[in-house]
């Protein structure tokens, strides 16, 4: 049952109060489990009004130009009537574990509009270029009426492929002369995207439409992820605002072709199921270290380890056994 307070931000969020978004994300990010329990009741209550925005994951290697072209088509699509919720993943550090969170003072512009939202969350240690909470956060941004979603990923290269779970569209950006043709068929990342953008292509037009004819000659040797959709290959100016509307059409072409088919509620439920899952992990993750017998054994089992005495294998085996 849902008490007084968590039935505020509730309403809060359902009124589009840009202060219960942000508590409620706050919440939900919380890794207190009494918080964990307050925020499943909220997420509950909020659920019948999520699932109607367009959920766009964006990713690129650092010094691409995201959080410009972000902002440019924000900018963009809020003048179109469309209000734009922007979920940006800074990395944390693996040495202090914070994080710079500068993704709001990058978008100064569409920070300042009231149809935009943005939310820097620190990557916390999450795996994919993602927080740990982001599907949550997505699903209260929808909640408040936000029909374009946007996750900015961290930027760390090949291995940033957890977005493309979560949400309905996964963009990739490349820079012009980033690397010859043998770098653009590497599977990963490239097989994921369901559109490829080159941003900066004022810098260097030959460079650009050489790169996206590599890019495009690349694609065909790679198995579609879709057989109703071909990944297109786009070139953008996110500094002078020149061909987001080509890269919004293309999205949306991708929209009508994925719910002509019947993919685009297939692929929500099965990353829905998927995200079930993923969360089941991480609670048995967080119960065996917080068993009792677990951390009476670990400092002898960790040290055993430490010191070559003990295979990681049977040290493993020890410690889930302390759990029978």
């Amino acid at each position: 049952m849902i008490d007084a307070s968590d039935q505020s931000l509730v309403d809060g969020v359902m009124a589009g109060q840009r202060r219960a978004l942000a508590k409620t994300i706050t919440l939900i990010e919380s890794t207190r489990d009494d918080h964990q329990l307050r925020a499943g009741e909220v997420l509950r209550a909020l659920l019948p009004r999520t699932g109607r925005s367009i959920r766009v994951g964006i990713s690129g290697v650092p010094g691409v130009g995201k959080s410009t072209f972000i902002e440019a088509l924000g900018l963009a699509l809020i003048a179109k009537g469309h209000k734009v919720a922007v979920l940006a993943i800074d990395p944390s550090s693996t040495v202090t574990g914070g994080s710079i969170l500068g993704d709001k003072t990058r978008m100064e512009h569409l920070s300042q509009s009231l149809d935009a939202f943005i939310r820097p969350s620190p990557s916390a240690g999450s795996l994919g270029g993602v927080a740990a909470r982001t599907r949550e956060a997505m699903l209260v941004c929808e909640a408040a009426g936000f029909d374009v979603v946007i996750v900015e990923t961290v930027g760390v290269g090949q291995s940033e492929t957890a977005v493309a779970g979560m949400t309905d569209v996964f963009v990739l950006l490349q820079l012009p002369n980033a690397g010859d043709d043998l770098q653009a068929i590497k599977k990963g990342i490239v097989e994921l995207a369901d559109v490829v953008v080159f941003n900066k292509a004022d810098l260097d037009e030959t460079a650009a439409e050489r790169a996206m004819q590599q890019m495009k000659g690349a694609l065909h040797l790679l198995r579609a992820a879709s057989p109703d959709w071909t990944v297109p290959v786009l070139k953008v100016s996110a500094v002078k605002h020149a061909g987001l509307d080509d890269f919004w059409s293309a999205i949306l072409r991708y929209r009508d072709a994925m719910q002509a088919s019947g993919a685009w509620e297939a692929r929500r439920s099965r990353q829905a199921l998927d995200w079930m899952w993923a969360l089941v992990d991480q609670g048995l993750r967080h119960r065996f270290e917080h068993h009792a017998a677990v951390r009476a054994a670990l400092p002898d089992i960790r040290a055993a380890v430490a010191a070559g005495t003990l295979p990681a294998s049977a040290a493993a085996l020890r410690l889930l056994q302390a759990m029978d």
